[in-house]
């Protein structure tokens, strides 16, 4: 259903942010999400200013018979919340982060992106776990569980979440934490955008310092088999301030590593300590153990350093893919295929990189069923990522990491919600085990049985007769 600027005015009357429509100057800018590949045209863009205007625009929305999808950060990969002809609710403009440092609390609304949360809390040595990469939204990756440097010290985002304002299908405002709404408080931690408009989340601050210490041993892919056995095998005892990272890739132009490495495919073992260095490098001597690397990158960073090191200065203008796995083992056979990248030929062209992060610690301490999120006895987390600039190469760089991917699917354990593309509802499946989904949508028949919420990685409801 088309919608006019007449009908625009609707919305316009009350309505505290701004409307956005096409024609309008900033309309292609806030189209934009991460992902340049996504070109996509909304109807409408509703730039909320806050729970309110939130509101609004659902009954708006559903008044006009538009699909809504819901935008912060736009890291989606295949950018759902901005889909042709559809309303977006972009909470960008509510991103306000209010930090209460003695509670050790922060309440941060539905718009703010992860490195604004980081940048409140790190003048009184606080953090709470947050994701890698600085520009991501602090909605989307809470909902979907939200994996980060502090994760195995003090669990997910969404196990430091205390309370929720979300607003409904409906257009209702609700507060929800353990003990009003508690099945929407255990929805809310893992179980995606399906149930609502999140405007404001608490969470629990810890102490951390302002400190990190960064390690990466590197090898050749054809020589780093032994290595990486060995990094796997010291995940188990590893300190809970330790996540442990690999990599396999094409090295770039980066100064830590000798001029005659860059360009070349190489492969890395390592991990991530938050707090202080010298601690952190006491286990440096077990990792130059695993074998005679190439290079070594041993770097002091602060933490919010730490925190953008993973940015993309490129911004919205690359093109890009993945694929990503759980495994709660990851056998030699495992070990042979994430270093092979999908390919016979380590220099075949558009290979994919990829990586491995380790779980574990605070996360496995939360038991199962306390939260919609699942596999928490993850060992670690794969994802095969793709960037680049040339749209004639789309077909072939997503191939590679389907490809890449699949070598590895036979040793899987299930999928990351937040790493999930164009599986569809078979990745919903991954995500979620049976039992499981089926709270899922017990929770979707309550709280949102016409799916207005779907442009996300659906859990639909109960079809009805």
């Amino acid at each position: 259903m088309a919608t006019s600027r007449t009908d625009a005015a609707l919305l316009r009357r009350g309505f505290a942010g701004q409307i956005v429509m096409p024609g309008d100057d900033e309309y292609d800018e806030c189209r934009r999400v991460w992902n340049a590949m996504v070109d996509q045209r909304p109807a409408l863009i509703a730039r909320c200013a806050g729970r309110d205007d939130v509101a609004a625009a659902i009954r708006f929305g559903r008044a006009q018979g538009l699909e809504i999808g819901v935008r912060c950060g736009g890291h989606s990969i295949l950018g759902l919340p901005v889909a042709d002809g559809c309303l977006v609710i972009d909470l960008t403009p509510m991103d306000a982060v209010r930090v209460d440092p003695e509670g050790r609390r922060a309440r941060v609304q539905g718009g703010a992106l992860l490195g604004a949360l980081d940048r409140a809390t790190q003048p009184h040595g606080l953090a709470t776990t947050a994701g890698n990469v600085s520009h991501t939204g602090v909605g989307g990756l809470t909902l979907g569980g939200g994996m980060g440097w502090l994760a195995r010290e003090y669990g997910l985002s969404c196990d430091n979440v205390t309370s929720f304002e979300l607003v409904t299908a409906e257009g209702a405002v609700l507060h929800v934490d353990a003990a009003e709404h508690a099945d929407l408080f255990w929805g809310l931690r893992g179980g995606g955008g399906n149930f609502g408009v999140v405007t404001d989340f608490e969470f629990r601050l810890h102490q951390v310092g302002t400190r990190s210490l960064l390690v990466d041993l590197y090898f050749p892919p054809e020589d780093a088999a032994a290595a990486l056995r060995g990094w796997r095998d010291l995940i188990a005892d590893a300190p809970r301030r330790a996540t442990f990272t690999a990599w396999v890739g094409t090295a770039g132009d980066w100064p830590h590593l000798p001029p005659e490495l860059r360009g070349r495919p190489l492969a890395s073992v390592g991990y991530v300590w938050v707090g202080d260095p010298d601690e952190g490098r006491r286990l440096l001597p077990a990792m130059r153990d695993l074998g005679s690397h190439v290079a070594e990158r041993v770097e002091e960073l602060s933490y919010l350093d730490l925190q953008t090191m993973d940015d993309s200065a490129e911004g919205h203008r690359q093109r890009r893919y993945w694929k990503g796995h759980y495994f709660s083992e990851f056998p030699d056979d495992a070990v042979r295929a994430f270093l092979a990248r999908g390919a016979d030929d380590a220099d075949a062209p558009h290979l994919p990189a990829a990586t491995l992060q380790s779980y574990g610690g605070a996360i496995a301490d939360v038991a199962d069923g306390e939260t919609a999120f699942s596999h928490r006895d993850t060992l670690v987390e794969f994802v095969a990522a793709a960037r680049w600039t040339d749209p004639a190469e789309d077909a072939e760089r997503m191939a590679a990491a389907r490809r890449h991917a699949a070598t590895l699917e036979p040793f899987a354990a299930g999928a990351y919600v937040n790493t999930l593309t164009d599986e569809g509802e078979p990745g919903v499946r991954r995500a979620y085990p049976k039992e499981k989904l089926a709270r899922l949508t017990a929770l979707k028949d309550r709280y949102d049985p016409g799916n207005v919420f779907h442009l996300n990685h659906n859990v639909p409801p109960t079809p009805r007769d």
